[in-house]
């Protein structure tokens, strides 16, 4: 009776002194965690604290959050009080020069006209009536202005980020100056086929939050001298002074940033629309690519089994494998180059090749590859693509990998030695050229890796994909700021299933090959029956002779076999996924528990020996 009740009293001083514990640290440490994903996103970056390191002058934050508004959304409060914490992190790094300010706008109220002021965006709330506001405005010493005008809880892997970006902005005394030939329409528009009113790409909205981007024709002679990196989107167009222009401007030390494509899908230009045209779609950097040491062919696409996407073809139908939109993922990115590095998915649309060239001077970096799965296929072949699954007839790999985007930098000899009509010869070489080259221009359109969802009037992006994140950090590292670049992408991504993935791939080939069979064999009855009509009465095809019945006859019970073989290959896969479903589950809701309580009864044992001894 006595151990009973010192068990009991043992057990509730331990619940006592595990109360006053959490109780203590909410109040002693409340922004103190212990962050155990595999991407660490809730740990404080090095870039972040460089950043606040560097503040020269003091910045104020202004965080607006409705508390009362937002009584019944539990989980918007969470992450409000997350969002607080990191806020008070960054005020106490920064050694006085942030100050914070939490404001609750109360409707009607002068903190909430301010939140307007800032252009804040208030939600109203359809069951009280109220208005909710969940953002953030910093300001700086020349009272320039920065927003977060919504804190989405979609977003909320990429706080961090969203927060350094802002304070960083704010630091600088100027943007760095972006100069853009874009042959595609990245500023929105008119859509050629719908004649609909299109939005700007996700990818130029986010430049320009952080770069002054200035549009440049493609017919320039020379580039503007206060222009820091060059981006050159799909130069289809660009005439011989212009390229010149670019050749000057990279061996003068400018920093250029090209896309370039075999086949810019996202184009829609009069002489692209055209059937069957694929030439029109397509770009190169003319002598330039061969001076810095790289091959290109514009007229050939890489196709990749490996990393092929699965595409939808419709209702009622199964998705296909297309291999020439690829998933490149970290096995064929540069875990070591500082564009690259923090980013774990990247897509691409009929991408083309670069291939360094024997002998040359200039360094040859791979940023972006396909596996050895793939091969080059002319790309013509894209330009009257109705179903993707066309594209695996035949395929056979070549056992190559080939490079998608990569650095170059070293030293470089003038494209054009005597100049060009017009224009006296210039620079003819550079000690250290800095140049990074894409050979697709499709991955930065927003169906390649983002959503956008309209919330009230405010474009929500939601990637799925590290498109943008490429971009610019590519600027950012061009332009010599590499303090964001380790907290970008440190967001909520989706970790790929690669063993469900395989299993997808492997019964997607046996479905293939057995759907081709069936398509034989219904090929080879539709033969036989024009053979035995051929000789058959016209005026009597109506009429079946015993041969034409049974030679349906045996092709529909073909047929009923074979759809009973592909209903038994989708249930092995199926099966298999469930198998593994199982596996995982006992490993997460039985295995774990168990290991933890046979943990404490060694424990237990093990004490109670010791007390015996």
């Amino acid at each position: 009776m006595k151990r009973l009740i010192y068990s009991g009293a043992g057990l509730l001083v331990l619940l006592l002194a595990f109360v006053a514990f959490n109780m203590a640290t909410n109040v002693l440490l409340p922004g103190a965690r212990v962050d155990l994903t595999e991407q660490k996103l809730y740990t404080f970056s090095e870039g972040t604290q460089q950043i606040l390191d560097d503040l020269e002058e003091p910045i104020d934050l202004y965080f607006f959050f409705s508390d009362q508004a937002s009584k019944e959304n539990i989980a918007l409060r969470n992450y409000a009080k997350r969002v607080e914490e990191m806020l008070r992190e960054y005020e106490r790094e920064a050694d006085g020069q942030i100050r914070l300010h939490i404001i609750d706008p109360q409707p009607f109220s002068e903190a909430e006209d301010r939140a307007a002021e800032f252009g804040l965006q208030g939600i109203p709330l359809s069951q009280t009536g109220d208005t909710l506001y969940f953002g953030l405005a910093g300001t700086n010493e020349l009272a320039e202005r920065e927003i977060i005008p919504f804190f989405a809880l979609e977003q909320e892997g990429m706080l961090e980020y969203e927060l350094s970006r802002l304070v960083s902005t704010l630091a600088q005394t100027e943007k760095l100056k972006v100069g853009l030939i874009a042959g595609l329409p990245m500023s929105g528009g008119m859509t050629p086929y719908a004649q609909q009113p299109a939005p700007p790409w996700v990818v130029l909205e986010q430049m320009q939050q952080m770069f002054e981007v200035e549009q440049l024709q493609h017919d320039v002679d020379q580039i503007p001298e206060d222009i820091g990196v060059l981006l050159l989107v799909h130069p289809k167009s660009l005439t011989e002074a212009a390229l010149y222009a670019v050749d000057q401007f990279v061996l003068r030390g400018g920093k250029l940033l090209a896309f370039i494509d075999p086949y810019a899908e996202a184009d829609q230009a009069m002489e692209a629309m055209i059937e069957g045209m694929a030439d029109g779609k397509s770009s190169d950097l003319g002598p330039l690519l061969k001076a810095w040491g790289v091959q290109y062919n514009p007229e050939q696409v890489v196709v990749d089994e490996h990393q092929g996407m699965s595409v939808s073809r419709g209702q009622g139908q199964l998705p296909a494998r297309h291999i020439g939109w690829l998933e490149v993922q970290p096995p064929q990115i540069d875990r070591e180059d500082t564009i690259t590095a923090p980013l774990q998915l990247l897509t691409v649309g009929t991408a083309g090749a670069l291939i360094p060239t024997d002998g040359a001077q200039t360094r040859f970096t791979p940023l972006l590859t396909s596996t050895a799965d793939s091969t080059l296929m002319p790309s013509e072949a894209f330009a009257n693509l109705r179903d993707p699954e066309d594209l695996l007839k035949g395929f056979q790999a070549d056992e190559h990998t080939y490079t998608f985007a990569a650095r170059l930098d070293g030293p470089a000899n003038s494209a054009y030695p005597q100049g060009v009509e017009g224009h006296e010869p210039g620079l003819q070489q550079a000690d250290n050229i800095h140049v990074v080259v894409v050979a697709d221009t499709d991955m930065l359109t927003d169906r390649m890796w983002v959503q956008v969802q309209d919330l009230f009037g405010q474009r929500i992006p939601q990637p799925w994909a590290d498109n943008g994140g490429f971009l610019i950090n590519a600027l950012d590292h061009l332009s010599g700021s590499e303090a964001l670049i380790s907290v970008r992408s440190r967001g909520d991504f989706s970790r790929p299933f690669t063993v469900v993935e395989k299993l997808q791939r492997d019964a997607e080939s046996r479905f293939r090959a057995s759907e081709q069979r069936l398509q034989q064999q219904l090929a080879e009855t539709d033969q036989r029956l024009a053979q035995l009509q051929q000789n058959q009465d016209p005026n009597q095809l109506t009429e079946l002779t015993a041969e034409q019945r049974d030679a349906i006859q045996q092709f529909i019970d073909e047929k009923l076999a074979i759809r009973k073989q592909l209903r038994d290959v989708r249930y092995k896969l199926n099966a298999d996924i469930d198998k593994l479903g199982t596996q995982l589950k006992f490993i997460n809701i039985a295995l774990v528990p168990l290991l933890l309580t046979l943990g404490v009864l060694i424990w237990w044992l093990v004490a109670r020996l010791r007390r015996k001894h």
